[in-house]
């Protein structure tokens, strides 16, 4: 390796310069590869949140609302039923493919008409069990462009999928399954956990 002096011995400033730039390149190199490394090790907010329980508020929830929190990146719808659309429930079994929630698209406390611990409270993923698309929620009766059998529910718009008021698919549609529940189970009246049960240790 070269010498930071010239032949005579004197310092030479051009040889150093070169050095010192050759030596902070090397350094930020390294550093550059490092940090992905490093950034690696160290989960971000959303891994860490990946997975984990999500507790809502269903408080304020009047009859017939609805409303969506968000857990492991997807929409988690939560309905209020109102007794009579507990009741279109028991009116429509032989238009639905699956009525009985045969295929486990659910936890085994979630098997019944109503898909829910409380038949109130409905908690499902709002996306379409076909391509993932977001339903939109139809509570209404027979509206027009649904169809006379259509009890009010939740429409896929994207490829004409639809689903009762507990997320059973209806026959003859491209969805192949029920809407998936999640676990959840409740801390309280009005405070539910969702994506956690007591099966959980």
């Amino acid at each position: 390796m070269g010498s930071e002096h010239d032949a005579d011995g004197h310092p030479d400033p051009l040889r150093r310069r070169l050095l010192v730039a050759t030596s902070v390149a090397g350094g930020a190199a390294v550093a550059a590869t490092a940090l992905p490394f490093i950034a690696s090790l160290t989960p971000s907010e959303r891994a860490r949140a990946l997975g984990a329980p999500v507790e809502a508020d269903i408080a304020k929830l009047r009859d017939g609302e609805m409303t969506t929190v968000e857990w492991r990146g997807q929409p988690v719808w939560i309905l209020r039923r109102t007794p009579e659309m507990i009741e279109r429930l028991d009116d429509i079994d032989d238009q639905l493919l699956d009525p009985a929630s045969v295929k486990q698209q659910q936890p085994p406390y979630c098997q019944n008409a109503a898909r829910s611990i409380k038949p109130e409270i409905f908690v499902a993923v709002g996306l379409c069990t076909h391509l993932g698309c977001v339903p939109t929620f139809r509570p209404e009766v027979a509206p027009r462009d649904l169809g006379k059998t259509w009890s009010g529910g939740y429409y896929c718009p994207c490829h004409g999928s639809k689903f009762d008021l507990a997320g059973r698919v209806y026959k003859h549609v491209p969805a192949p399954s029920n809407l998936v529940i999640p676990k959840h189970k409740y801390l309280s009246d009005t405070q539910l956990l969702i994506g956690k049960d007591d099966s959980d240790v």
